[in-house]
């Protein structure tokens, strides 16, 4: 009869698990590009990995604003951490929450317990930035997790629900007015989407309102969109989301947000509808570390992307300010970070090995946008498209660095589907908010 460990779960767990002990430990705190690809990277390397995360899903966040306007499902962006890993012997996977790094006695602190490393890569992310005024979060919430996606799908399929029911015509638009606070790939991508779900897939939906004469004014305090990119290709996709009939505010900051609207530019826009892409905030890694930051919070690394005097720790991806060899600080897309990730382990394998590993440096393949139906930009190394043709190519690359058979195929059906269709499939209103009580409705009966 075989020995059963409870601890271990099974005789085969207790033997990979006496193999691992002697090894190397190498400790991954956050599941996203960064810190996924530091894992694979490390697949078949004599270390002994485990990757820490709040959450147990990996998100594929470009596709996140199609989630919060009904052209996705959750599970066709999102993948269990632990079925990415499972065929990685040398992986462990914890779900839970780090509060803190003790880089002396190599210890990362979690709620309740702490685990040892010899090498360690914090790959965290960032979250929203409200530049001094974090009470307008509650008001304008900004898309970085599944949850928040969820919630502003929520949020605009519910504000036309309650149009339908308002007798009132001054809240009726203020109900139907949506307003997205930044002129970057992710306001400009969920402008161009709430415009599409209103004037196309829910336009012969309902009766007491005309869903196609919704407002939607994107608000960007630069003096143009996608200030990344080409100036001829922001100038096609500010008149693609015209066409649309996305209202376009440049060079005017939001000065006050309420839950009845925001000032922009001593301009009040009466909207119950407001959705925040304007700014990032880095994640504490560098307060664990007591490391240098920049001012958005993001830890200060060397072109070895270890912050100053810690030589067996890594900072990558959004918490991190690396720079290119001419400089300039590396963009916080999914492709640095992906690229930081397989290089850090790299790296520690070849440390292992006693070998050399030169520098970081990102090989910039491109940055694309959408901006709706058969209308996109790409900037291939000087090379521009757009239009339909950047469409197919944006379609294409999302598709393809989408994690999953199952994934890809699904969003490509659905994609092929919507274009043919217009129709929007995942139009759900969930949880505690699917009631279409607004609350003004709520403040006259009390009244």
């Amino acid at each position: 009869m075989t020995d059963f460990d409870p601890t271990c779960g099974c005789p085969i767990e207790a033997a990979r698990r006496e193999d691992l002990s002697s090894l190397p430990k190498v400790v991954i705190i956050g599941a996203g590009f960064a810190g996924l690809s530091a894992a694979h990277g490390l697949a078949r390397a004599r270390v002994h990995v485990t990757l820490i995360d709040r959450r147990n899903h990996h998100l594929f966040q470009p596709l996140l604003y199609q989630v919060a306007t009904a052209g996705l499902a959750p599970t066709q962006i999102a993948t269990p951490i632990r079925a990415l890993v499972r065929h990685q012997r040398n992986t462990d996977v914890i779900l839970g929450e780090v509060v803190g790094v003790d880089a002396q006695r190599q210890l990362v602190m979690m709620e309740d317990r702490s685990i040892a490393y010899d090498h360690l890569i914090i790959a965290t992310g960032a979250r929203h930035s409200y530049f001094g005024h974090g009470e307008w979060e509650a008001h304008a919430p900004g898309l970085k997790t599944l949850e928040d996606a969820t919630a502003q799908r929520n949020r605009i399929l519910l504000a036309f629900e309650r149009a339908e029911l308002e007798p009132d015509p001054i809240e009726r638009a203020r109900l139907t007015t949506f307003v997205v606070i930044g002129g970057g790939p992710t306001g400009v991508e969920t402008a161009g989407a709430i415009a599409e779900l209103a004037k196309k897939a829910l336009a012969r939906d309902y009766r007491m309102i005309n869903p196609g004469c919704a407002r939607i004014v994107l608000v960007e305090a630069a003096p143009r969109l996608l200030g990344a990119f080409a100036e001829t290709l922001s100038d096609h996709a500010r008149c693609a989301l015209e066409r649309l009939g996305v209202e376009i505010h440049l060079g005017q900051a939001v000065t006050a947000i309420d839950d009845a609207g925001v000032t922009v530019g001593g301009e009040r826009i009466e909207a119950r509808c407001v959705i925040w892409a304007a700014g990032v905030q880095s994640s504490p890694a560098a307060k664990w570390l007591n490391a240098p930051a920049d001012r958005a919070g993001r830890c200060v690394v060397d072109g070895l992307l270890r912050p100053s005097g810690l030589e067996n720790v890594y900072v990558i991806g959004d918490c991190a300010t690396a720079r290119s060899a001419q400089g300039s600080p590396l963009p916080g897309v999914a492709p640095v970070a992906k690229q930081q990730g397989a290089y850090v382990a790299r790296r520690i394998v070849n440390a292992l090995r006693g070998e050399e590993t030169p520098a970081f440096s990102y090989v910039d393949y491109g940055s694309m946008a959408t901006v709706g139906r058969k209308a996109a930009i790409a900037d291939f190394r000087g090379t521009h498209m757009k239009g339909f043709t950047g469409w197919l190519v944006w379609s294409a690359a999302h598709i393809y660095f989408l994690i999953g058979f199952r994934n890809r195929i699904a969003v490509a059906l659905d994609w092929l589907w919507s274009y043919l269709t217009y129709e929007r499939g995942a139009r759900l209103i969930t949880g505690h908010h699917a009631t279409a009580d607004a609350p003004a409705a709520a403040e006259r009966e009390a009244a």
